[in-house]
């Protein structure tokens, strides 16, 4: 077994920070992409998003922000040779609601869901080292792990079922088919 000591550190990235232009119908990756959105919903309690993309792996993805969570939840449309085994991908962040422009700060932890199977928990490594290099100060940090947390507690009480929690929390979800872009 290698030493985890002698590995190479692990360059960790600034927190991203992604834009939702309702308004514009645009979508801002962290790198400045500017992307059209084919529908934002907004509800009391989130930010629905449904458009293309031009990934390799992927070429549509819907997303759920949902700031009183701290989590945004995501399906991706895979594209064949790339497809996962994974039905809900969730960010754990902050996310504000800026009436036109909503934002987007990922706090580096991710859950990918498989429905009514179960769970994978990643990049607790991401985040720790976030903090040691002073990316995230400790209450942050702090409140991303207790986020991911509740997410998971919930999920698996629903049988790993994310829409059946969240309708639960009165935050009744909807989702584009994949064939219906």
């Amino acid at each position: 077994m290698d030493d985890p000591a002698s590995a190479p550190p692990v360059h960790i990235h600034p927190p991203k920070v992604e834009y939702f232009d309702v308004a514009r119908l645009t979508n801002t990756d962290p790198k400045g992409f500017v992307r059209p959105v084919d529908e934002f919903r907004i509800e009391p309690w989130g930010l629905y998003m449904a458009r293309p993309s031009d990934h390799i792996q992927f070429d549509y993805l819907q997303s759920w922000l949902l700031p009183s969570l701290g989590l945004r939840a995501s399906i991706f449309h895979y594209m064949p040779g790339h497809v996962r085994d994974q039905n809900y991908y969730i960010d754990v962040g902050e996310f504000v609601d800026g009436g036109d422009v909503w934002t987007s700060v990922d706090h580096y932890l991710d859950i990918v869901v498989r429905t009514g199977r179960g769970f994978d928990f990643l990049d607790a490594d991401e985040l720790l080292e976030a903090r040691v290099d002073g990316h995230l100060d400790t209450a942050t940090a702090e409140l991303a792990m207790n986020r991911s947390v509740a997410a998971i507690a919930g999920i698996a009480a629903y049988n790993h079922d994310l829409d059946a929690w969240l309708a639960s929390l009165g935050m009744p979800t909807s989702w584009r088919p994949k064939t219906a872009r």
